[in-house]
């Protein structure tokens, strides 16, 4: 008979004695469990202990935390986190450099368990540790445990970052700006900027006055990817929290220190794969630099700004005039409102109304000029050669570059703050100091051909532009690492391509409805579908790794999770860093039985999706891969997938496992995908059967092919 679902049998240990077998009835008081704990020991001063569990953080029980607690959970009895917290305190305060050490070694460990750091902050404890930074007296391993903890504490969100006085923001830049420092003390002290930046508008002022993003450059000249990631994190952080009229000046600050450059040689390039982190701060960087085009994109022509207009008029003139001297554009005045039909606006009386709609603004107009003078010949070509086509067959330039910009800026999402967890970014980007220019002339040059490749009439605009974002979608999915291997993409991707990718896309999915054809694909479809539930089994033994929601810096905190070969348990545990390969069971030292398992659920039904911890990053992106484990009694297992397919993987992988249907998008493309497969090889074998003459042959149902199929 299995033990009620309010008792939990643990091992609990001290140091020098056997270890309890207790069962705890979590009914019970916790306070009532420690003094038992105690009496079996026979230690005095119950009040004065505490539980932890023996591996993994060990952190504290506590009340609110004790449901998550396991059968087979070794705990250890400890001192109280007051107790704890008070030893510390006067550990640290030591005369002896060796006690100080130590205790700052026990501080940053103990620093992240919410429970004592609540217990150290109420005793003044970050303004001890503060004092201590600001007196210049630490270095080395004290000065580095020092600053760990600090950072591990204010973490926790208990006070507010707004407290820091200012001689220790100077003490801590100091580190970052002097030219050798310890790496660990380096690191904490980039990670401490960042926080103060991004939790303080006033701090964000004082730090700014003491770093600038040209004394970070030179920590991304280093071989340390860590040191790197940390930097261009504080620079992120300064970026996004400047004000407006600041921004500008920061990007121009940084195109004079080469920034792009240096990120691309030492970091794109370097000799070092790119790690999850790193990925997500070239991300956020490449969509700060990108958002600073939002004031253009956003600003409307004012029709009546002579300087505005003048902008038109050196488009028409690069086109049809040259370098022909004013005199002679005198004569031309009378012919300006055929020359603005040929360049393709919509307005040929005045064509400064065709950039009064927002987005994309002023910013169609930059791009176009931008072309007309930087590659002033492929202008030129484009413009005449539209103007001597047939009228039905002209491509409109200036409608086309206005409505290919608006369409830039919603692939690259101008203007939207960056997502979180997304590693999205762009090596090409990183290649050209005007990277969304020539970015722009590439894609304009595209649109002009794939217009000649449909033989296109004015009629048929939308239809073009659906195929030219297919193009450049199709293309940036494939990561070209510079402008030129997107142009080669883009050659590939030719219309006829198009079509021929979206035929064979569409035959996978849809394929054939005759009757017979629909009755082939319902017969095979069981088979199909259990193909694909072993797979996601497979994947499931196989294990994935997860990153811990709520932790800043992602690359220190991650868990794994696998199914047992049997298919019957859920082994899974906390890990140092995300591991390379397949982690032995052996490592991971929690575990589920797959028949505690009640249901699974998602998005915002998980349990950690309605943790006030969690609402900060409670964003969409977040929410979509988000879904717990519910087993008995009433206890979950969250997860947030590192990305869809691994979402998908795993959601359906626990459906199968319990029985219930899989409903993934990636199951029904899977579906779909492996019955055209399969039905084209049945068809074909049907086609390929050679009747003889006499005598006939029985007729034979068609060969039934077998085949292993792996995703991605």
């Amino acid at each position: 008979m299995p033990p009620p679902s309010d008792i939990v049998k643990v091992a609990i240990e001290w140091p020098g004695a056997n270890a309890q077998l207790i069962e705890i009835d979590q009914k019970k008081p916790l306070s009532s469990i420690v003094r038992e704990v105690c009496d079996g020991w026979s230690l005095s001063g119950s009040e004065q202990f505490a539980l932890r569990y023996a591996d993994g953080p060990q952190l504290y029980i506590t009340e609110q935390s004790r449901g998550e607690m396991k059968n087979g959970t070794i705990l250890r009895l400890a001192i109280s986190p007051a107790r704890a917290a008070r030893q510390l305190l006067e550990r640290i305060q030591s005369h002896s450099i060796d006690a100080r050490l130590e205790a700052l070694k026990e501080l940053a460990k103990l620093s992240a368990d919410p429970t004592f750091a609540t217990e150290y902050i109420n005793m003044e404890g970050i303004g001890t540790l503060a004092r201590l930074v600001e007196s210049g007296n630490h270095f080395g391993e004290m000065l580095a445990f020092t600053l760990t903890a600090f950072l591990e504490l204010m973490d926790n969100g208990i006070v507010s970052w707004d407290l820091i006085s200012l001689s220790f923001i100077k003490q801590i830049a100091g580190y970052v700006n002097q030219p050798m420092v310890d790496v660990s003390i380096l690191q904490r002290s980039l990670a401490i900027l960042e926080s103060m930046v991004l939790n303080s508008h006033s701090l964000y002022h004082r730090v700014a006055q003491e770093i600038t993003v040209g004394q970070l450059i030179g920590h991304l000249q280093v071989s340390n990817q860590e040191i790197q990631t940390y930097a261009i994190a504080l620079i992120n952080a300064l970026f996004l929290k400047a004000p407006e009229d600041r921004r500008q000046e920061m990007a121009s600050t940084l195109a004079q220190k080469h920034l792009r450059s240096i990120i691309l040689n030492h970091v794109i390039r370097g000799n070092r794969p790119i790690k999850t982190e790193m990925a997500h701060q070239l991300y956020v960087l490449q969509v700060l630099t990108f958002n600073l085009l939002e004031e253009r994109m956003m600003t409307k022509m004012d029709p009546n700004d002579q300087a505005q207009r003048d902008i038109i008029f050196e488009l028409r003139r690069i086109a049809f005039d040259g370098e022909n001297d004013p005199g002679a554009t005198e004569k031309r005045k009378a012919m300006y409102t055929k020359d603005y039909k040929m360049l393709g606006f919509t307005n040929h009386v005045n064509p400064a109304m065709d950039f009064t709609q927002t987005p994309p603004g002023m910013l169609a107009l930059d791009n176009m000029l931008y072309l007309a003078k930087l590659h002033q010949d492929t202008y030129i070509r484009i413009v005449l050669e539209n103007s001597s086509r047939e009228d039905k067959h002209e491509c409109p330039f200036g409608r086309c570059a206005i409505e290919l910009t608006r369409m830039l800026c919603e692939i690259l999402q101008v203007g939207e703050l960056p997502s979180e967890g997304c590693n999205d970014y762009h090596p090409m980007f990183f290649t050209h100091d005007r990277a969304w220019e020539e970015f722009f002339c590439v894609c304009i040059q595209l649109l002009n051909k794939t217009w000649k490749e449909m033989r296109a009439t004015a009629e048929d605009f939308n239809k073009v532009m659906q195929v030219v974002r297919e193009q450049i979608t199709r293309a940036l999915a494939m990561k070209p690492s510079s402008l030129d291997q997107l142009k080669s993409k883009l050659r590939g991707l030719s219309y006829s391509e198009i079509l021929r990718l979206r035929q064979s896309e569409r035959m996978s999915q849809d394929d054939f409805q005759s009757p017979p054809i629909i009755e082939l694909r319902e017969r095979i479809q069981p088979e199909i579908l259990e193909l694909i539930k072993q797979q996601r089994l497979n994947r499931l033994c196989e294990g994935s790794c997860f990153r811990k929601l709520g932790n800043r810096r992602r690359q220190e905190k991650f868990w794994f999770c696998r199914l047992s070969l049997n298919h019957k348990v859920l082994h899974y545990g906390d890990l140092d860093e995300s591991p390379q390969g397949e982690v032995p069971f052996e490592l991971l030292t929690d575990k589920i039985p797959v028949s505690d398992i009640k249901s699974v659920v998602t998005g915002k039904d998980c349990p950690h999706m309605k943790e006030k911890s969690a609402l900060k990053q409670n964003k969409q992106e977040v929410l979509d891969l988000a879904f717990s484990i519910l087993y008995d009694p009433d206890e979950a297992l969250n997860f947030v997938a590192p990305n869809k397919y691994e979402y998908c993987i795993w959601t359906d992988g626990l459906c199968a496992l319990l029985g219930r249907e899989m409903g993934s998008d990636l199951t029904r493309s899977d579906l779909d995908t492996l019955i055209s497969m399969e039905m084209k090889l049945r068809l074909l074998d049907l086609e390929n059967i050679t009747i003889p003459e006499a005598p006939p042959p029985v007729p034979k149902e068609p060969s039934s092919y077998n085949f292993t199929y792996n995703y991605g």
